[in-house]
């Protein structure tokens, strides 16, 4: 290293005593980089100087062969875990039982599915991915010729404690001295850190630089220890950071051996896929993320808890409990490569408290795959819901209430009367003002019956290149004043004029409206809600383009047959009477009381209710597109392979796949045109509120025509001229409700 004599004794930390030691074993010399990754007729360059960030538009994926993935698919049986035994070693590599006997021989884990996913897989393709990216470094950034040796050790001895560590930084200059980390991830590992404390420290190494270089956006606690070292090791003698970070942003794709793809122990999800036709179910990123998440948030800390004592944890894609699953919603659909299939790319938030988060993926997935094929399979006229004291056997379509997209939009309607109600309580202030600005009768606040339903804002998307992009899909909270003859309790309220039922209509827009609206818009209980909905968007697309589409999507446009998306368990025996049940409890014994005195008498004001309904419209012209969402065609094109981080939404994840899996080979059976042509219907059957006094009827009824929206288009197509993407969707996740909200007044005999 050209220094003198007494520099390297400092350096490599030998004390300057008498005293006789052991003679440490010798250092490995490590290796021409270029010639240990195979980097050929590449110029010599570097690192570019100082902190720095890739461009957005270099962002790119690397491949990697994970052994592990050929064997994603395997799910023994008892018997045949017990015969593999234990002795793992027995076994070929390429024979699934060496992985039994390895389960066997672990104490950790009691669930194969759950070691096969969260430690074999995973193990399998550590130190490949690790290397496939170093390699793209040295091929990229020029670590090549004489001088850039990769893998060669180094003791770095601590200054306070005298302390001698070992360390083997991935790539040195032996002639700008300059050592290079790189991380496939963005986070170094602890073990290392000592050793580059100590490094940072030691005076013998101030004519030295440190670079750490990431794949992924680093992590807080990343952050943190880059800020460390440089405050540590200060700067050069030109006044340079001596330690400096590239933030490299390039995704992982682990890929498994060639001639491996469609083996048999390969496995398919069921995301976004009929599972029927020339398709076997579906794969990709999106898949692998979300089979990872446990159901709950103590199973996932017990899975954390057993990764962690071994450092497993670090091997996941994004840390296992790193996704914010409340956070996950459809967010593209399109024509798959080749034809086959659709892609698909979800968005969720990136969360570094990994406890936190990341249980419920399995559920929130199989929720948005499953409304969208109910949304395909039957037809819009069906998708209304409707709570009405009035009308007990109205309440729901009977095969729409019998899927998990039907659940949510009546527990929705009937979640939204509790926000109202609390909004109105006149011990907030919201609420105070709200009865202030109310008529009165008597010194009391006095307001009309009314119907509150959720309706979609402009949704904003872009068709383009075969597909779909769902960019923005807000809600709004409208009202109107509505009577009923089921009576609540404490009998008819007040009779108000024509102005003073538009008065209260209005105050109730101006105080309780805004923070109701909140609370469906970014409200963790209405996330289902918004899922369905944006599925709902993608179905429709498809709808429109049936044509185009798969045959198996063909199949099930219009068919009228959900048997395959049932409710899911714990669900499973719900029915929209226990939820009409419920709502006519509330609304006939009261749900919120409010007392209000106008300093003689006390009265007690009782509540109850709800409603939800209407659709979306608007286009986003490509200019905008191009604008605002420049890198989104090809994030989602990085997403269907890979998680992607998502250049337009700080802290959130794209990750998705293909629904076709793997083709069985031959050529799909022709299926007749589905009933339906796919077009929207110039007349909605559903577009809005109900009318004020519907029929009767039973559950298999539709909703009465609302009226006409004049747009009556979803959103964004891509062309300049509204083409009615979904003029024929029946409300935003499409709720023809007839629940009301009352009010009644009793005099408090207590207190009068």
């Amino acid at each position: 290293m050209a220094l003198a004599c007494a520099t390297v004794v400092t350096v490599t930390g030998q004390p300057v005593t008498g005293v006789a030691e052991a003679a440490p074993r010798p250092l490995k010399p490590g290796k021409r980089c270029d010639e240990m990754y195979g980097v050929k007729n590449v110029p010599t360059g570097g690192l570019p100087q100082g902190d720095a960030s890739r461009a957005v538009d270099r962002w790119d994926t690397y491949e990697y062969t994970n052994a592990g993935l050929q064997f994603d698919g395997l799910n023994p049986t008892t018997e045949e875990l017990k015969a593999a035994g234990s002795d793992y070693d027995k076994y070929d590599h390429s024979d699934p039982r060496r992985i039994y006997a390895r389960f066997n021989a672990q104490k950790r884990w009691k669930d194969f599915g759950d070691y096969l996913a969260k430690v074999y897989i995973p193990n399998q393709g550590h130190d490949a991915r690790g290397k496939a990216f170093m390699a793209k470094v040295v091929r990229e950034m020029g670590l090549t010729g004489p001088d850039w040796i990769c893998e060669k050790e180094f003791y770095f001895t601590d200054p306070d404690t005298g302390e001698r560590h070992l360390r083997r930084p991935d790539a040195y200059n032996k002639r700008t001295r300059e050592f290079v980390e790189v991380k496939s991830n963005g986070s170094p590992e602890g073990r290392e850190k000592p050793a580059d404390r100590a490094w940072a420290k030691h005076q013998g190494w101030r004519s030295y630089k440190y670079t750490y270089v990431f794949a992924e956006n680093q992590t807080s606690d990343a952050k943190k220890f880059m800020a460390e070292l440089k405050n540590t090791a200060g700067k050069d003698a030109l006044g340079r950071d001596r330690v400096r970070f590239y933030d490299y942003q390039s995704h992982h794709k682990g890929v498994p051996p060639k001639g491996t793809e469609n083996g048999p122990y390969r496995a398919n999800g069921t995301t976004m896929s009929p599972g029927n036709g020339a398709s076997t179910g579906s794969r990709g990123s999106g898949n692998q993320v979300i089979k990872q998440s446990p159901p709950n948030p103590q199973t996932l800390k017990e899975q954390l808890d057993r990764l962690g004592k071994t450092g497993e944890r670090a091997l996941m894609n994004r840390g296992l409990g790193g996704i914010d699953f409340t956070t996950l919603d459809l967010r593209y659909i399109g024509k798959g490569k080749g034809g086959k299939g659709l892609d698909y790319a979800f968005s969720a938030k990136s969360v570094e408290d990994e406890y936190a988060a990341g249980w419920g993926g399995q559920e929130k997935g199989a929720l948005i795959s499953d409304a969208f094929f109910t949304w395909l399979a039957l037809d819009p006229s069906t998708f209304w819901v409707n709570l009405n004291p009035d009308e007990p056997n109205r309440i729901i379509d009977a095969k729409f209430g019998k899927t998990d997209a039907g659940r949510v939009l009546l527990e929705a309607d009937l979640e939204l009367k509790h926000d109202i109600f609390k909004a109105m309580d006149p011990e907030t202030e919201a609420g105070r003002n709200f009865m202030n600005a109310l008529p009165k009768r008597n010194g009391f606040p006095c307001w009309a019956g009314f119907r509150y339903w959720i309706e979609p804002e402009t949704a904003v998307v872009r068709e383009q290149d075969g597909g779909i992009h769902i960019l923005d899909t807000p809600l709004k909270l409208s009202t109107v004043p509505q009577e009923t003859h089921t009576q609540p309790p404490g009998g008819k309220g007040c009779d108000l004029t024509e102005a003073e039922t538009q008065q209260s209509d209005a105050v109730l827009d101006r105080y309780i409206t805004p923070l109701v609206a909140e609370k469906v818009n970014n409200g963790e209980y209405y996330g289902d809600l918004r899922r369905v909905y944006t599925a709902r968007v993608a179905a429709e697309w498809v709808r429109q383009n049936a044509a185009d589409m798969p045959a198996e999507y063909r199949r099930i446009i219009n068919s009228n047959d959900v048997t395959r998306w049932p409710l899911r368990a714990p669900h499973q025996d719900w029915t929209g009477r226990q939820v009409w049940e419920r709502y006519y409890k509330a609304f006939t014994e009261g749900t919120f009381k409010y007392k209000w005195s106008n300093g003689e008498d006390v009265y007690v004001y009782t509540v109850g209710g709800v409603d939800f309904s209407k659709q979306p419209k608007q286009n986003m012209n490509p200019v905008r597109f191009r604008t605002e969402q420049r890198y989104k065609p090809r994030t989602v094109g990085f997403a269907v392979d890979t998680i992607a981080d998502d250049p337009h939404k700080a802290g959130y994840l794209m990750f998705g796949g293909n629904s076709a899996g793997h083709s069985e080979g031959g050529t799909p059976t022709p299926t007749p045109s589905p009933t339906g042509t796919g077009k929207p219907d110039p007349t909605p059957t559903a577009t809005g509120k109900p009318d004020p006094t519907p029929t009767s009827g039973g559950p298999s009824q539709t909703a009465p025509p609302g009226p006409k929206d004049p747009d009556g288009d979803l959103a964004d197509t891509g062309s300049d001229t509204p083409v009615g993407l979904i003029a024929g969707i029946a409300a935003a996740a499409v709720a023809a409700g007839g629940a009301l909200v009352w009010w009644r007044r009793r005099r408090e005999q207590a207190e009068s």
